[in-house]
């Protein structure tokens, strides 16, 4: 008979391609994840995968396979999670995704505010893009999300965290000079530094400063707002930096902090899940308003 460990192993398999990431993701080495799938094919007598150069994939057999495995977990994640609703709010396990931009400056915060109201509570945390964390959410592999709002995809629900303001950060002997408090027309898109494809907050900044015709931004992509504003710092350029990163990254780089005029142009930040995870709802609440209290201590911190 199947285990619920081992479908579990499975469904992680299928949802990355690769053994050595799969045990990762299940916390477990892999060649007691390959030993457990082997398990499962013994038992249901067929081929479920097929390796090859570029990974594993799944074969015919367990592609058919696949989404009976998924819907069996999904009953038993919302089985335990009504069990654990007649026992108080964030209990047991939760799986918790924060996109790169929020995660090294929010989970410092977090995590210490979890362990101390919630010690019961085993939470798993991802960091990843945006849309790495709906599919994560769709398939399964997450419970919630933190992300910029709003998130695109169905079957998704959300509740509102907090404002995160952007302001201008360049280096601090940088000879331009930045006038307080900015217009988002006076930003010099030449030299504005920005992420790489697939951040939120790169279409963030191009949205906020604009490219006029025939003025293109810095040929740069960064992978991490840490890396980005190193960047800064050394007078390679100017960027956009959230509020919520400033206390910071302002103490580890030597950068002058602009404020942009009012409105001042912010992102809204937020916590999503499926849908169909209602019965977590209690869980999802009390979790958002650990986030809200971590988050105040940083916002205030770059206001001052």
């Amino acid at each position: 008979m199947l285990t619920i460990r081992q479908m579990r192993y499975f469904e992680a398999l299928a949802a990355t391609g690769h053994f050595g990431r799969a045990a990762s993701l299940v916390n477990i080495s892999q060649p007691a994840l390959s030993a457990q799938i082997a398990e499962m094919e013994r038992i249901l007598d067929i081929k479920l995968v097929e390796r090859g150069r570029g990974g594993a994939f799944l074969t015919a057999e367990g592609q058919d396979l696949l989404p009976d495995i998924r819907q069996i977990l999904e009953n038993i994640d919302r089985l335990q999670s009504r069990v654990q609703a007649g026992q108080g709010p964030l209990r047991g396990r939760l799986r918790l995704g924060i996109i790169p931009t929020i995660a090294p400056y929010l989970v410092p915060e977090l995590i210490p505010q979890v362990r101390s109201h919630y010690p019961d509570l085993n939470i798993e945390l991802k960091e990843s893009l945006t849309s790495t964390c709906i599919d994560d959410l769709r398939h399964g592999r997450l419970d919630c999300a933190v992300v910029a709002l709003p998130a695109q995809g169905e079957g998704l629900e959300s509740t509102f965290l907090f404002e995160d303001r952007f302001l201008i950060a360049s280096a601090a002997d940088e000879n331009t000079i930045l006038i307080s408090p900015m217009t988002e027309d006076s930003v010099d898109v030449e030299r504005l530094l920005l992420l790489e494809e697939g951040h939120c907050m790169r279409d963030q900044a191009l949205a906020i400063c604009g490219t006029a015709a025939g003025r293109r931004v810095a040929n740069y992509g960064a992978t991490s707002m840490a890396t980005l504003l190193q960047m800064v710092s050394h007078g390679m350029g100017i960027t956009l930096i959230p509020e919520i990163a400033v206390r910071d990254e302002a103490s580890r780089n030597r950068m002058r902090i602009v404020r942009f005029a009012e409105p001042q142009p912010s992102r809204r930040i937020g916590l999503i899940w499926r849908s169909s995870a209602s019965a977590k709802r209690r869980d999802f609440e009390a979790l958002a308003s650990v986030v809200r209290r971590s988050a105040t201590g940083l916002l205030q911190a770059a206001a001052a």
